[in-house]
Formats: C-alpha cells, sequence, structure tokens
C-alpha cells in the first residue's frame, strides 16, 4: 500500500463538479492499494498517518500530530501510485490491486482512521474521475509504502 499524504490548509474532492469530500486543515492522502495489501497494510497506514508528527509545535517544531491539532483527513483513492515505471514509457498498472479488493481497502483504511481518533475523514468517489484541489501547507508532502514496515 503506498500513500502520498499532503499537509493541507484545506482540500476537497469534486466529481462531476460537486464537492463530494472537503476538510479544512490536515492531511490530503492519495492512498494506492497493491495487489497482495491486506488489513495489516493498511492497519500499519493508518496508524502511521494518524501519528505523523508534521505539525508545529508552540516552539515552530514539527512535533504534532494531526491528532494533536484535531486536524481533518481526506483520502483519495489513487491507484497510479501503485504503477510500474520500470520498461519503456507508459506505466503499467497490473501492481494495482484488482478493483472490488482495492475498494474494500480504500473503505477500511478510512475506517482505521476513525479509530486511531481522527474526528473527520472524508473521502473521493473510488473509480470515478475526480478532481482534487488543496493548499499544501509548507509544502509538507512524505510518502509512505507500507513495505518498509511490512514484509510480504
Amino acid at each position: 500500500m503506498k500513500a502520498v499524504i499532503q499537509r493541507v490548509s484545506e482540500a476537497c474532492v469534486k466529481v462531476e463538479g460537486q464537492t463530494i469530500g472537503e476538510i479544512r486543515q490536515g492531511f490530503l492522502v492519495l492512498l494506492g492499494v497493491m495487489d497482495g495489501d491486506t488489513e495489516k497494510e493498511a492497519d500499519v497506514l493508518a496508524s502511521k498517518t494518524a501519528l505523523l508528527r508534521v505539525f508545529e509545535d508552540e516552539n515552530g517544531k514539527m512535533n504534532r500530530s494531526v491528532l494533536d491539532i484535531d486536524g481533518e483527513i481526506l483520502v483519495v483513492s489513487q491507484f497510479t501510485l501503485c504503477a510500474d515505471v520500470r520498461k519503456g514509457n507508459r506505466p503499467s498498472f497490473t501492481p494495482s490491486a484488482k478493483p472490488a479488493e482495492a475498494d474494500r481497502l480504500y473503505e477500511y483504511f478510512m475506517q482505521q482512521l476513525i479509530s486511531q481518533g481522527v474526528r473527520k475523514v472524508e473521502h473521493g468517489m473510488f473509480g470515478a474521475d475526480m478532481k482534487v484541489s488543496l493548499l499544501n501547507d509548507g509544502p509538507v508532502t512524505i510518502l509512505f509504502d507500507s513495505d518498509t514496515w511490512c514484509k510480504k
């Protein structure tokens, strides 16, 4: 499982011109589910996301988590994070999980964020053509790959 985590002042996702998910200060998480991923990978990424300390404390140091600031998270499914670009110039998406399993783990990941204590978790629409807007704060962008913590 892969995630691009961006610290944002605000973010939203639209489908067919309608806003379906919107947050204020917190994280925009672009989530890619790989073939073979399980709840274990989602559990680890949800915990690491909720506890990631990249918000400033009273001394201006990145020392606070989204939980500490009572922040919000917008999660957008993004199978293109799973692209294999080793050969040629056209990415292959075969490393991505099948849509039904990817959707299940995407939903599970969001539930795990809530169980970690994140007050508000918004989301995009799985499989839809989405327009994502954000105001990156910093900018701060962190890449997570569950392979760092979970060996398959």
